[in-house]
């Protein structure tokens, strides 16, 4: 494939990135141009603002979760038919899975790809000094192209000449300078920014603003021409349909899968549904924060991560959604939790009533607990035979305070060895976030077990 394409990356976190990646996505798709957002790495709440700067899914492309051989064919299967793709990088340019070299970073996700890279720089205290950092980033690895140098924060007209004198010899052209503008910075709170889907007004102002900023501080035309440099990739795109028949088919029958959604549950992959429907599934999204009831029909439950923590008191007056999905779990009809899905199937969570599937209480803690880890299915479950193994993300500032009678989910051996999660009957529930793209026969057994 030949879609034009650009990494956006910076030096470290909190640079500028997100600003620089959601303003140019909005901005080209106001222009009629069909964009491809991508973020590297876990994060769903990037892809999010992604998504509603462009009218389509933000993807995530991980090569921890999905290992490096799906991140050119997962690229491919979101850009099919698209313009031009904007790839938002993870905190600094070089920085991936903790002890494992390039793996996971941004810089390795633009050499599989083949895309330039446009480095945002906080230039908020420094001046010639920009044009040691630059160069020490474009020489660092050969391999990775650094096509232009976005400069953010800038103070001031004589600020900004400063530094494009001094970037004059370092052979990185600037393609923009962006002023300080804090009145239309996204709010951020324990885990990060705020998702789209607490604040949609807002956000779609917000991501109007983040575009104003990039037309009237960067070198667009430019940045489209660095795009649409890139070379071919030759790469086969990921297709969900292909990934089931992998895996043994499409289950028969269209079983119901009820799929978390709302404001509480934000955080899910666009890949999972896709790869329930190819599985066979029928998938109906519901609000745990407003439906009093699971969709009619439904064998089978998938609630995802989100911010339960922040509606509490709202999941916990919902006593009649909370009643449906105790009794369906009961039943032995498969639920799979992640994260916040855990947390709102404990008995309590900050004291406020969750559904009491697990014999457990969860609440809010100080330590923040984040990180890549490996794992292993410690049992037979709804989602893996015992022995399956996988990579997953941890990113949660809550404790569970488990009582007995559930197995563990999974068996943690990187970077540290202990248990986790439960598993009872047809429920799998866990912190672990997952990339089923990369185990694909997750969601062909799920949908199996809802049928049977």
């Amino acid at each position: 494939m030949s879609v034009p394409r650009l990494v956006i990356a910076a030096p470290a976190s909190g640079s500028g990135k997100t600003t620089v990646a959601t303003g140019l996505m909005a901005l080209l798709a106001a222009r009629g141009l069909a964009v491809s957002p991508h973020k590297v790495g876990p994060d769903y709440i990037d892809a999010g603002y992604h998504a509603l700067a462009t009218g389509r899914p933000g993807r995530n492309l991980d090569a921890y979760l999905c290992g490096t051989e799906l991140i050119g064919p997962l690229f491919a299967h979101g850009a099919a038919g698209c313009d031009v793709a904007v790839v938002e990088g993870v905190m600094g340019l070089y920085d991936g899975a903790a002890g494992q070299g390039e793996l996971a970073s941004t810089a390795q996700v633009a050499k599989l790809l083949r895309a330039p890279v446009v480095l945002v720089v906080d230039a908020s205290s420094q001046s010639r000094s920009v044009a040691a950092l630059v160069h020490g980033f474009a020489s660092w690895d050969p391999e990775v192209r650094i096509g232009g140098v976005i400069l953010n924060k800038v103070g001031s007209d004589r600020h900004e000449a400063l530094l494009r004198e001094a970037l004059d010899e370092s052979g990185v052209p600037v393609l923009g300078a962006l002023r300080r503008a804090a009145e239309i910075e996204t709010p951020s709170r324990h885990l990060g920014l705020v998702p789209v889907a607490e604040r949609r007004a807002e956000a779609v102002d917000v991501v109007r603003g983040l575009a104003e900023r990039v037309r009237a501080g960067c070198d667009v035309e430019g940045l489209l021409r660095l795009a649409g440099s890139a070379p071919p990739l030759e790469v086969e795109a990921w297709d969900a349909g292909g990934a089931a028949r992998e895996t043994g088919g499409g289950a028969r029958g269209g079983p119901v899968v009820a799929v978390a959604g709302g404001a509480a549950f934000t955080f899910s992959y666009s890949e999972h549904a896709e790869l329930l429907r190819a599985a066979g599934a029928d998938v109906v999204v519901f609000d745990p924060l407003r439906d009093e009831q699971l969709p009619p029909g439904t064998r089978g439950v998938v609630i995802g991560g989100g911010f339960p923590e922040v509606y509490a008191a709202e999941l916990g007056a919902n006593e009649p959604l909370r009643k449906a999905v105790a009794e369906l779990a009961r039943s032995g009809a498969p639920v799979a939790a992640e994260c916040a899905g855990l947390l709102y199937l404990a008995r309590s969570l900050d004291g406020a009533p969750m559904c009491g599937v697990l014999d457990a209480d969860a609440r809010m803690s100080e330590r923040l607990t984040l990180g890549y880890r490996e794992a292993v299915a410690v049992g037979d479950s709804v989602l893996a035979a015992a022995g399956t193994r996988l990579r997953g993300h941890e990113f949660h500032r809550t404790v569970l305070e488990p009582g007995a009678g559930a197995a563990p989910a999974w068996g943690l051996v990187r970077p540290e060895r202990r248990v986790e999660g439960f598993v009872q009957r047809g429920v799998h529930a866990s912190y672990l976030h997952t990339h089923w793209a990369a185990a694909p026969a997750m969601a062909q057994r799920f949908v199996e077990r809802c049928v049977a």
